[in-house]
This record gives C-alpha cells, sequence and structure tokens, in this order.
C-alpha cells in the first residue's frame, strides 16, 4: 500500500496487527471479556485501551456519530476497502452485547457497498444477536444468500476458557462457527495467542470441517522451545493432509522456529500455507 490512512474509525494497521488485515475499524477501547493474556492490558497501550468495559472512543459523540464518520472514511477509501475488505475490531471485541449493535450497523454500511467485511470475537454470535436492538440490521444479511459470501467470521480459540472468563466458551465459539459456516459464511479461525501446543491444535482438530482460514500466533512476550513450535507445525500438516485449509503463519511463530516464509512453504509440502495478502473471499 503506498500511503496509510488514519482515520477516527477506519485507518491501516500496522506491525502484528497488519497481519491481519489492510484496513479495519475500531469504535471502541476496553473489552469486557477479561483475557488474562489481552495486549491491550499490556504496556504503553494499558491506560488508553485495556479497560474492563467497552467505552467509545472519545473521538465520537456518540454512537449516530460514529456512524456517520464511519461512512465519510468508508467512501473516501471506497476502492481499497472493496478490494481489502475491512476487519472488526482491535481494540475490542466487535460483538459484546456493548458493541454488537454499532457493528451491525457498520457491517449494513459495507454490504450496500460491496465491502467485505471480517469479523473476529471470542463471543457466540447468536446469542449476543438475539439480545441486540438493532438486529433488524443483520437480519437482511442472514437471509439474503447474495450477501453472505462477503462477510467472514472469525473465532480465536485457544482452549482455554479460564484464562477468558467474560467471553463466550471455546466450545459455545466453535458451535457458534459451524452454525455461521453451515449458513454459507465465511470461517475462520485465530488461532492466537497459542497458550500451549496441544490445546491450539485440538481447537484446529475440531473446526477442520468448517473452516476456511487459520491464523496462527504465539502469545506476545513468551518464549517458546523451536524444536516444539517445529513439532506443531508439523502435527498442524498431519492432521490436515488430507483436508489442507490455509494457514497464515504469524511473523512471531516463523521468528522463534527460525524459519522464513519461503522455508516454510518447502517445510509444509501439503499443508496450503499462505501469505498475509492471501484473500479469502475470492477463494
Amino acid at each position: 500500500m503506498e500511503k496509510s490512512f488514519k482515520g477516527k474509525a477506519i485507518y491501516n494497521p500496522s506491525r502484528k496487527a497488519g497481519e491481519y488485515s489492510y484496513w479495519a475499524c475500531n469504535f471502541y477501547v476496553g473489552c469486557s471479556n477479561g483475557c488474562e493474556y489481552c495486549y491491550c492490558k499490556k504496556g504503553l497501550l494499558k491506560g488508553a485501551m485495556g479497560g474492563d468495559k467497552p467505552t467509545l472512543k472519545k473521538c465520537f459523540i456518540d454512537e449516530a456519530h460514529a456512524l456517520k464518520v464511519f461512512e465519510e472514511e468508508m467512501l473516501m477509501n471506497l476502492e481499497e476497502l472493496q478490494k481489502h475488505g475491512i476487519f472488526f475490531s482491535f481494540t475490542t471485541d466487535p460483538l459484546l452485547p456493548e458493541t454488537i449493535d454499532l457493528t451491525i450497523e457498520a457491517i449494513d454500511k459495507c454490504m450496500k457497498y460491496g465491502i467485505p467485511v471480517k469479523v473476529l470475537t471470542k463471543m457466540d454470535f447468536f446469542n449476543v444477536w438475539e439480545k441486540s436492538r438493532k438486529k433488524q440490521y443483520l437480519f437482511p444479511l442472514l437471509v439474503k444468500t447474495e450477501l453472505r459470501h462477503l462477510i467472514a467470521f472469525g473465532f480465536t480459540l485457544t482452549g482455554h476458557d479460564e484464562m477468558e472468563p467474560g467471553a463466550s466458551t471455546n466450545a459455545e465459539r466453535i458451535e457458534a462457527m459451524k452454525k455461521l459456516h453451515e449458513a454459507g459464511f465465511k470461517t475462520f479461525a485465530s488461532i492466537e495467542p497459542i497458550v500451549d501446543f496441544e490445546s491450539s491444535l485440538r481447537m484446529i482438530c475440531d473446526t477442520s470441517d468448517f473452516c476456511d482460514l487459520y491464523k496462527i500466533g504465539l502469545m506476545s512476550g513468551k518464549k517458546y522451545d523451536r524444536k516444539d513450535i517445529r513439532k506443531f507445525i508439523e502435527d498442524i500438516e498431519f492432521e490436515n493432509i488430507f483436508n489442507p485449509i490455509p494457514i497464515y503463519f504469524k511473523d512471531s511463530i516463523l521468528k522463534q522456529a527460525g524459519l522464513d516464509r519461503n522455508e516454510l512453504k518447502q517445510y509444509l509440502l501439503t499443508q496450503q500455507c499462505v501469505d498475509r495478502d492471501y484473500n479469502m473471499f475470492k477463494v
């Protein structure tokens, strides 16, 4: 991308976040999932984004203003967004009871302009949606087949409910993921952070029949044994040998494994290793 854009709602994420999407939207900061490993609750981000409940960003007057700003910035970058899609969200869970309404309205705007949307959550989508005040906005998206190819629902899966006390259980997320995939939506799984390799491999095995893309990364600041990482990669290949699913290994895992991306593709002869710019909407 030749130049970066940083608006109040829409922007080009960088560094680790940039491995998830070229474009992203953040309406809120703070989150009620209470994840022990949350990067927003550490270091320089702690004071600004690490609250225990989501709050609208200070640059917005209210949700109506946030949606207005979103649409203005969306139209400013329409061609790029139609090409790359937009990701919700890096500074909160976009499908919390407090955030889902504005997220749904923003998705509705994207659908009108043919912009692909990726939503990453730790919540049971159906349970939260049933309680949403704005559920009518998403109803057409759920019933119109021609819109489903533009929406990808992603679920963070660690296998450790005790570390995510405010979130839906991993089992509930997996069930929601299965239902959405069966309904015709794209689905992806964020196997990040890896708390332990056994749990992460189990999450992959439990979702391989209804997942269109895996994104895998390590826990920020944690050192792993190189041999354990390489064995984990080999175990993934073995599990998916008859049903290869595209996988993006984040830079963090490659660095600690001592592999570059070209070596990885040689290392896994049968696995579909994809690059950062892989577009799951065009498959």
